[in-house]
């Protein structure tokens, strides 16, 4: 079994982002970026909180539009 031991500072700033931010880190974040790495334990942290707030909406996705 792989143990991964959780950074509390990165649990802590994923749960400190708005629902805003974390949707442009959905749609403009680096390939490889630590949060969307499905094989780290901070994806499943990252996907279910930003499902807690609602998720992408319309109008944070107009808001966003397509440049970052």
């Amino acid at each position: 079994m792989n143990d991964i031991i959780l950074d509390p500072i990165i649990v802590e700033e994923i749960n400190k982002l708005t629902q805003y931010e974390m949707a442009k880190l959905w749609r403009f974040a680096p390939d490889g970026h630590i949060y969307f790495d499905a094989t780290l334990p901070y994806y499943k942290i990252f996907k279910d909180r930003f499902k807690e707030l609602g998720g992408f909406t319309p109008e944070i996705s107009k808001q966003l539009g397509w440049n970052p």
